[in-house]
């Protein structure tokens, strides 16, 4: 097996039709667009994979957009293509996300046949109001048939996605989300748990501009935030990421490498990649994609060490465990209290971070819970 590790994720950005909220890189597409795309993607990847003959892909990603607007025949071809092309752990970790407005129990046994070994399922809320809101275009009884179906289909991996701080959302409309999730039969291995970001350029950030937006007040956040915490561990679930929550051995293996700076790589349009501290992303525009796929990569930066452990404080904050002292001072020749020893011991001092060691001896610098509650403030501190 080659030694070192790669992930992958392949970028999908086709929907039928934009929630209120998103400001991904998607959009609706014709038959023959998606199909054109999906012939761009297949030379993107056997143009790539070459550079790459020393690595070991350990965990695929497929997002968007909505990848389960694709058949079950192109998933097959997509992962026929990368399994031709790269070197494929055994146990590689394949997500695909779901909306439940696109699957069907044909489509989702495809999947699994094709390789797709974990889902994500987008459900986002369990109250009718609230998903229109959202512009979502499934109910709850059509998650829970795809949810269903999914199970039959094979799938023992499922992460259900929800969403907090959303309009005309009360603490208690959140709490029952969370209860209907937690009595799905099975029970899900994984839970993303998300608030509500108004971005630029959203139908919501308009509506927040007409003040049409009537988001729950701060207090109610704080509430649901708190809910999430205590009610997913009455469950059995542990938090292990600022939004995640896992079932013993269920965390995804594919976002945690993301937050300790795993080398990726990203196909299709606007997929952003990071392979031996460079971050390099493809260009946004689709035409310009389907005419040249093996030529789109539009920025790219080589990171200085001093951006490397910056890195390295801001996402590796985000897991629950926090950062390895022993593993900071292997990767860069320097003890952490030797770069950022004034940062580490004010927020000690203000109960924000805390430090602690393992069973292995192996010592961790990690937020609090009240530091949790104030991530981007800590994090912020560690830029240089």
């Amino acid at each position: 097996m080659n030694q070192k590790e790669l992930e992958i994720y392949i970028h999908i950005p086709f929907c039928i039709k934009k929630c209120s909220y998103c400001d991904f890189l998607s959009a609706p597409a014709t038959e023959q667009t998606v199909e054109s795309y999906m012939a761009a993607l297949f030379a993107e990847i056997g143009g790539r994979a070459k550079d790459y003959s020393d690595r070991t892909v350990t965990s695929i990603f497929i997002g968007g957009g909505t990848p389960s607007l694709l058949s079950g025949e192109q998933i097959g071809q997509l992962m026929d293509r990368i399994r031709e092309q790269f070197a494929m752990a055994q146990d590689a970790e394949i997500t695909m996300e779901v909306n439940p407005g696109t699957a069907s129990a044909e489509k989702l046994r495809n999947f699994y046949t094709a390789g797709i070994n974990r889902l994500s399922i987008g459900m986002q809320s369990a109250q009718a109001e609230e998903l229109k809101n959202l512009g979502r275009i499934h109910d709850f009884e059509g998650f829970c048939q795809v949810y269903r179906e999914a199970v039959e289909a094979g799938f023992t991996n499922i992460n259900v996605d929800i969403m907090s701080g959303l309009p005309g959302q009360t603490l208690a409309s959140y709490r029952d989300t969370l209860e209907k999730v937690l009595h799905l039969e099975p029970m899900p291995q994984h839970i993303s748990a998300y608030s509500l970001i108004v971005e630029e350029g959203t139908p919501f950030a308009r509506m927040a501009e007409r003040g049409e937006l009537q988001l729950p007040e701060e207090d109610t956040e704080l509430a649901m935030y708190e809910e999430t915490r205590e009610i997913l561990a009455k469950y059995g679930f542990h938090r292990y990421e600022i939004s995640n929550y896992a079932r013993d051995g269920y965390e995804c293996l594919h976002n945690v490498g993301y937050w300790i700076r795993r080398d990726y790589l990203g196909f299709g349009i606007g997929a952003a990649s990071l392979v031996d501290n460079v971050r390099f992303q493809n260009g946004r525009d689709l035409i310009t994609y389907l005419e040249n796929p093996q030529d789109c990569r539009e920025e790219e930066q080589v990171l200085t060490e001093q951006e490397q452990m910056e890195e390295t404080m801001f996402l590796g904050l985000r897991l629950i465990r926090g950062i390895s002292y022993e593993q900071f001072e292997k990767q860069y020749g320097r003890s952490l209290p030797e770069v950022y020893g004034p940062v580490i011991t004010q927020n000690i001092a203000d109960g924000l971070l805390r430090e602690y060691t393992e069973e292995s001896g192996e010592r961790f610098l990690a937020l609090t819970e009240k530091g949790l509650d104030v991530s981007n403030y800590v994090m912020a501190q560690f830029l240089f």
